[in-house]
């Protein structure tokens, strides 16, 4: 076999390999994980991403977060927070279970040309049921225990019997007296899709 015969058929093998591996997906190294659902337990916890599903507007997205959903410990440019609410499930499907306790999330928007409106720095708050919400029966909570709290919290469920999937059926909530908004920490997360 001359010379010239072997360098073809070694760059023929080297250019077949190349093709394959650019038509054949890539294969995780055993030893990574892929993006899970925030409910992540053990002590590369902290340590990874995760996802969890947001409500905008009625629609569920996933919305992905560094670090296990840890405080974001940066600094925070208060004038552009978002609002990441936390509410009592809305469907028989939560959005969390039982980490740290059963519940949804809502978010006023999603990446989009929307001249500034989304951030992905968001202010957690708990919407909580009000006393006047509760004794009216204009507010349905769902009770969750959260972690290292003294007893039952009453995560907002539904008000005046609708559900709770947007920014403005929050807010106007809170206008009305029905619910308390309660501060809960700064998060980083971004919304993937739907």
């Amino acid at each position: 076999m001359s010379a010239v015969h072997r360098a073809v058929r070694i760059l023929t093998a080297t250019i077949a390999v190349g093709m394959l591996a650019l038509a054949l997906p890539a294969v995780a190294p055993p030893r990574a994980a892929a993006l899970t659902n925030c409910i992540v337990i053990g002590p590369d916890a902290p340590l990874r991403g995760c996802w969890e599903n947001v409500w905008v507007d009625g629609v569920e997205y996933r919305m992905t977060f560094f670090g296990g959903m840890k405080p974001f410990k940066g600094n925070v440019p208060t004038e552009n927070l978002g609002e990441f609410y936390v509410i009592g499930p809305q469907t028989d499907m939560p959005q969390s279970l039982d980490h740290p306790f059963t519940h949804d999330h809502v978010v006023a928007a999603i990446p989009r040309q929307n001249g500034g409106a989304y951030t992905p720095i968001y202010q957690g708050i708990l919407v909580l049921c009000s006393e006047q919400g509760i004794i009216s029966g204009q507010c349905v909570p769902t009770f969750a225990t959260p972690p290292g709290g003294d007893g039952p919290i009453p995560l907002a469920t539904t008000v005046n019997g609708e559900p709770l999937w947007s920014v403005e059926a929050i807010e106007a909530a809170a206008a009305a007296g029905l619910v308390i908004l309660f501060p809960a920490g700064v998060l980083v997360g971004a919304i993937s899709g739907n």
